[in-house]
């Protein structure tokens, strides 16, 4: 497949609340669009669609904390474009979250979601708060004041969140039986990513995981490498990174270092996977991990490794690391890990990338499973669900792949051209109103 790329532009943004800096996920996002406006085609009048979110909500959360004093957190769901269904997407808590960064990271769930094909739009939510602060008690008002604020717009066929950074299955209970008080009836469907017992999917919990391991395997194939004495390095070893270390350590590959919020970790011979997930379980980090050496986190990126996951947070993979990394292939766990320059410098490298929008989409595919097995009353088993899974990415990557040898292009501005021609064939077609 040739790898060709387009003459990058510079983004325009009219939106006064955002910030010009270099590394900003918006300024990413709207990067990648202008690469995938030129093969549009007539679509491309559409355009100025995907570069504004439908509908940005800015709420305030204040709760009494445990010793009697009153905090407000800052709140946020953004619902980038519902042309193509509800919204979807998850709510991360975090003290970096901005409305910038929520924004992005909507409308990249608006992109995935119609690459991969689901029937539905693009939203995101998130509060600006460090959660380990917090007891449980506290953690679970903050939940239930931020879901009745934003109860105004979301809805099982209006807007669908789910778990993202530091949110989990009790956090989506909560969330869920909050929005059901408060209209009157259960309402399973409002949320996905639930405790089984509640409506949750099987297979739930490592879907992302999962699909960064079904489109790598995809990509190794058409590369021709074996995953079998494959050398991996992961950032992030939490459900995603850690899911994808676990079944492609089962599958003969060597995990050779991962880093996260805590530290690095590096044994060239291989890290015991297992052992590993139990010590950051007990642990909640890598550091002090004895299976391997420690190491800085600047030295990560220097790695010998055949494959890189970045599964943390945007905007990892920047010029310089883009640069140092001896991966031939990089599989985005996270969202937005790789700035547009480094991009660029991938391309010159020959260097693969499989973009986040298919990469990670295995745990919105099953938390759409959970929605239809919610409205049906009918679920299905693990086995199932991962079949489901397997066949769903794995057709959404070859359109994409053969798009891209098709264009001439890279596998984001294919995944990216599959998904806006579907959004804004959606959006021509409905017409606009009034």
């Amino acid at each position: 497949m040739q790898a060709h790329q387009p003459t990058q532009t510079t983004p325009v943004c009219s939106l006064s609340y955002i910030h010009p800096e270099a590394d900003s996920p918006w300024l990413t996002y709207l990067a990648q669009v202008d690469r995938v406006l030129p093969h549009l085609g007539h679509l491309a009048r559409w355009g100025e669609t995907l570069k504004r979110p439908k509908r940005a909500l800015i709420v305030d959360v204040p709760i009494e904390m445990d010793d009697g004093t009153v905090r407000h957190f800052e709140g946020y769901r953004v619902q980038h474009n519902l042309s193509r269904g509800p919204g979807k997407g998850g709510v991360r808590y975090h003290p970096n979250v901005t409305l910038e960064e929520v924004m992005a990271l909507s409308a990249w769930m608006t992109i995935k979601n119609a690459a991969v094909g689901l029937p539905y739009g693009g939203a995101k939510g998130g509060i600006r708060v460090e959660p380990s602060t917090l007891s449980r008690k506290e953690l679970e008002k903050l939940t239930r004041r931020y879901t009745s604020e934003i109860g105004i717009i979301i809805g099982p066929q209006q807007d669908i969140p789910a778990p993202d950074v530091n949110t989990n299955g009790q956090i989506m209970a909560w969330m869920m039986d909050t929005y059901s008080m408060n209209v009157g009836a259960t309402a399973t469907g409002v949320v996905t990513g639930k405790p089984i017992p509640l409506g949750g999917s099987m297979g739930r919990v490592k879907a992302t995981g999962r699909g960064v391991f079904v489109t790598g395997r995809e990509a190794l194939r058409r590369l021709k490498l074996e995953i079998k004495g494959l050398r991996l390095a992961i950032q992030g070893f939490g459900n995603v990174g850690g899911t994808a270390a676990e079944l492609f350590a089962e599958a003969g590959a060597l995990v050779v270092a991962v880093q996260d919020h805590t530290g690095c970790v590096h044994n060239a011979k291989g890290l015991d996977v297992a052992r590993l997930q139990q010590h950051v379980a007990s642990r909640g980090g890598v550091a002090g991990f004895d299976g391997g050496e420690a190491m800085a986190a600047a030295d990560f990126w220097d790695v010998p490794c055949d494959v890189l996951i970045p599964a943390a947070l945007e905007g990892q993979l920047t010029v310089e690391r883009a640069r140092k990394t001896s991966a031939r292939l990089i599989l985005e766990g996270a969202n937005g890990p790789t700035l547009p320059a480094a991009d660029d410098v991938f391309a010159s490298r020959g260097i693969l990338v499989v973009p986040d929008v298919i990469c990670n989409a295995g745990g919105v595919t099953v938390s759409y499973f959970e929605w239809v097995q919610d409205f049906s009353s009918f679920f299905w088993d693990e086995d199932e669900i991962n079949a489901r899974l397997d066949k769903i990415l794995g057709n959404a990557f070859v359109r994409i792949w053969e798009t891209a040898d098709r264009l001439g292009i890279s596998l984001r501005t294919a995944a990216f051209v599959v998904a806006c021609e579907r959004v804004l064939q959606a959006r021509e077609e409905r017409g606009l109103y009034p």
